[in-house]
């Protein structure tokens, strides 16, 4: 038996779940339209396991959404995990981000296109089959390249995310259904999860980092030049 609290913070939605196993026990999540991650996090953890009955020493591993996405939000999701695996002594797992969004769509047949809104007509994308296997690895598409017409043309291609409204602006195309869901959930996250658990496919601790597949940058007010670059 195996207890797996996952968190998802990639984007706008704070979200903490808690699995046993192949089963999802329990979800806390609050999605606003600011960031609210660092009050709420751990808020939230605390939550799930005292409304469950579980205490942290009873955690078997924790999972943590990845990335692509916001660079905060990262960040404080992958610092709760590691305080989290250190303290408890437990395995840290990861999970794609753009994975978690796409679980999100139940489809039998098709693709799957997870969207998440970067600057301007960029996305951060990838590409899914209706069994969650991917088909075209996680990169920064710009939309106006139409980078996704070679599937459009071969089949139903089901967008969601955040840039879903982005995206139906400027693509247009017969086999192209865009969902109203915005944001990845820690709900999702649960199988994945104990999958990698019972292969063992665990991160480093000390040494992982969150995928932000660009660099993160910081701009002084005072003068309009990039100070700090972090990858």
């Amino acid at each position: 038996m195996a207890y797996i609290l996952n968190i998802e913070t990639a984007t706008k939605n704070c979200s903490v779940s808690l699995g046993k196993d192949k089963q999802l026990l329990d979800v806390v999540e609050y999605a606003g339209e600011s960031y609210s991650h660092a009050e709420k996090l751990h808020v939230f953890i605390e939550q799930i396991l005292s409304q469950n009955r579980i205490k942290p020493a009873d955690l078997d591993a924790v999972a943590v959404s990845m990335g692509p996405g916001s660079y905060t939000g990262l960040r404080i999701g992958v610092s709760a995990a590691k305080g989290l695996a250190y303290g408890l002594d437990i395995p840290l797992i990861a999970v794609s981000t753009l994975e978690n969004l796409a679980r999100e769509i139940k489809t039998g047949s098709g693709y799957i296109i997870p969207v998440i809104d970067a600057r301007r007509t960029e996305v951060y994308s990838a590409v899914y089959d209706y069994r969650y296997h991917l088909i075209r690895d996680v990169q920064a598409d710009l939309l106006e390249n139409k980078p996704f017409e070679k599937f459009l043309n071969e089949k139903q291609v089901i967008f969601v995310g955040d840039a879903v409204a982005k995206t139906q602006k400027i693509l247009s195309h017969k086999n192209a259904v865009f969902s109203e869901i915005k944001y990845p959930s820690a709900k999702q996250m649960h199988l994945t999860a104990y999958h990698k658990f019972l292969n063992k496919n665990f991160e480093n601790t000390a040494y992982f980092e969150p995928f932000y597949l660009k660099d993160f940058i910081v701009v002084s007010k005072k003068n309009p030049l990039i100070i700090l670059f972090i990858k």
